[in-house]
C-alpha cells in the first residue's frame, strides 16, 4: 500500500436521509451508538495499510471535519508520510463546487499528482462493509490491470437498486447497465445472481488522471465515475471486476447502502440483535472512532414499576437509565432516560434528555433534544405527523426544532424517498 493513495468521497448531501442531514453531512451521521457512518470507511482503510488518504468533504462538513481532525489525523505517523487530509473545495481549476464524483476527484489532481502513488482507490464515506483493500490491489497488479471495480452479486430482483456490470469468465468487465428495471445478464461466476458496482476502484495513476482530465473538458458529461468515466474506458483500458470478499465473516455477504432512513434504522436496528449480521465487536477487523471522555453507563432504581433497565439494545459511555425501562434501543453518548419512561426499537443521538412518564417506540431522536415528560411518540400516526417528521413506513424522526416539521413533508418529497 505505500505506493497507493485513498481518496475517500465525503461530500455527499444525503437528501434522502433528511432530516438527519439538515445540519450535517451524510457520512457524519452517528451510526452503532458509537461512531459516525464515515468511521467504517476509515476503520477499512487502517486495517487494510491504507495509510495515505485524501477525505474530501463538501456539504455541511463542520461536525464531520471535527470529527476526523480530533479522532483520527492524530493516529496517523506524519514523519512516515502517512496522513488522513481533508480536502474541502478549493476552486484550483474552477469557480464551482464539486459537481459530482469524477468533478471531486479531479479538482484535486493536484494533490493526487504531488504524492506521486502507482493507484489511486476511489472510495465512498457512507456505506457499511468490512473490506481489506489489499487483497483487491493484490488483484489488480496480478491481473494487470488499468482499473479495478469491486463487485457484489445480489439476486436478479434488486437490480433496479445498483448499477449493473456485465462480466467475462475471465473476470474482465465488458459492459455496464445504470439501475436497470430487470436485466438478463448473470454473473458468470454464479448464474443465479447479478454483480453489481460497490463504488470501489482502483485506478492505475496516469490512467485516471487522463480520464479526469478528458471528462473536465467533455460540457454533456455528468462528471460522475458510473455514469461517464467508467464507461468512456470500458473498451479502452483493461478493466477488471473483483469480488469482494467480505472480512465481516459471516454467511451472507454484508454491504449496506444506508442512504434512507429506513435502511438507515434497520441497520442500526440489526446492531441491537443477539447475533447481528454487522459484528462491531470483532478484535481482528476493529471499528475506531473519536472517543469522547463520559462516565461509565448507569442504571438505577430496582423498584416495583421503576427498574433501570436495557435489554436487546446499546448503550454508550455516559447514558443514565433512570428507573425507565429500554429495549432494542440504540443509545448514544449522554443520554438520560428518566422514570416511569417506556422506550422501545428507538435510536437516540447524543446529548438527549427523555423525562419521566415517556412513551416512544419505532423513532429516530436526534442529537440535543429535550423530550418532555408524559410525550407519547409511534403510538398515533396521525399526531405524530402533525408534530414530527413521518416516513411512509411509520418511522418518527425527532429533531430539535420539531415545531417547524407541523404539516411539514411536501407529499412529493415522501413519495420520492
Amino acid at each position: 500500500m505505500k505506493d497507493t493513495l485513498g481518496v475517500l468521497l465525503a461530500g455527499g448531501a444525503g437528501e434522502r436521509l433528511f432530516p438527519l442531514t439538515r445540519d450535517r453531512a451524510k457520512p457524519a451521521v452517528p451510526f452503532g451508538g458509537h461512531y459516525r457512518i464515515i468511521d467504517i470507511s476509515l476503520s477499512n482503510c487502517i486495517n487494510s495499510g491504507l495509510r495515505r488518504v485524501y477525505i474530501l468533504t463538501q456539504y455541511k462538513a463542520l461536525s464531520l471535519n471535527r470529527h476526523i481532525r480530533e479522532g483520527w489525523t492524530g493516529i496517523m505517523a506524519q514523519e512516515l508520510g502517512e496522513f488522513f487530509e481533508l480536502l474541502s473545495p478549493m476552486q484550483r481549476t474552477g469557480t464551482n463546487w464539486y459537481m459530482g464524483t469524477a468533478d471531486a476527484v479531479y479538482q484535486n489532481i493536484y494533490s493526487i499528482g504531488s504524492e506521486q502513488p502507482q493507484n489511486v482507490i476511489i472510495l465512498s464515506g457512507d456505506h457499511i462493509y468490512k473490506m481489506d483493500y489489499s487483497r483487491m490491489l493484490e488483484q489488480h497488479r496480478e491481473t494487470k490491470a488499468d482499473v479495478t471495480l469491486s463487485t457484489l452479486p445480489v439476486s436478479p430482483e434488486e437490480t433496479k437498486q445498483f448499477g449493473i456490470l456485465e462480466v467475462a469468465p475471465s473476470g474482465e468487465v465488458i459492459g455496464f447497465q445504470e439501475k436497470p428495471a430487470s436485466t438478463s445478464v448473470r454473473s458468470p461466476f454464479n448464474p443465479e445472481t447479478v454483480d453489481v458496482n460497490m463504488g470501489v476502484y482502483i485506478f492505475n495513476t496516469e490512467v485516471l488522471i487522463k480520464a479526469l482530465i478528458a471528462d473536465a473538458e467533455d460540457p454533456d458529461s455528468k462528471h460522475d465515475f458510473g455514469h461517464n468515466i467508467l464507461p468512456n474506458l470500458l473498451g479502452q483500458k483493461k478493466m477488471m471486476a473483483y469480488s469482494f470478499v467480505d472480512e465481516n465473516k459471516k454467511q451472507a455477504l454484508y454491504w449496506r447502502d444506508v442512504g434512507t432512513l429506513d435502511a438507515y434504522y434497520e441497520a442500526n436496528m440489526d446492531l441491537c440483535s443477539v447475533s447481528p449480521v454487522f459484528n462491531l465487536y470483532d478484535k481482528n477487523w476493529p471499528i475506531r472512532t473519536r472517543v469522547r471522555q463520559y462516565p461509565p453507563a448507569k442504571f438505577v432504581f430496582g423498584e416495583p414499576g421503576r427498574t433501570g433497565s436495557a435489554t436487546n439494545s446499546i448503550i454508550t459511555a455516559g447514558v443514565i437509565i433512570s428507573g425507565a425501562s429500554v429495549s432494542n434501543c440504540v443509545l448514544s453518548q449522554d443520554v438520560r432516560v428518566n422514570s416511569y419512561s417506556e422506550i422501545d426499537s428507538t435510536i437516540i443521538f447524543s446529548h438527549v434528555n427523555i423525562g419521566r412518564h415517556c412513551r416512544i417506540r419505532r423513532a429516530i431522536i436526534d442529537r440535543d433534544v429535550h423530550i418532555p415528560e408524559g410525550t407519547v411518540i409511534g403510538y398515533d400516526p396521525v399526531e405524530d405527523k402533525r408534530r414530527y417528521f413521518v416516513t411512509p413506513s411509520g418511522l418518527t424522526i425527532v429533531t430539535r426544532d420539531a415545531s417547524l416539521f407541523e404539516n411539514p413533508v411536501d407529499p412529493e418529497f415522501l413519495e420520492r424517498y
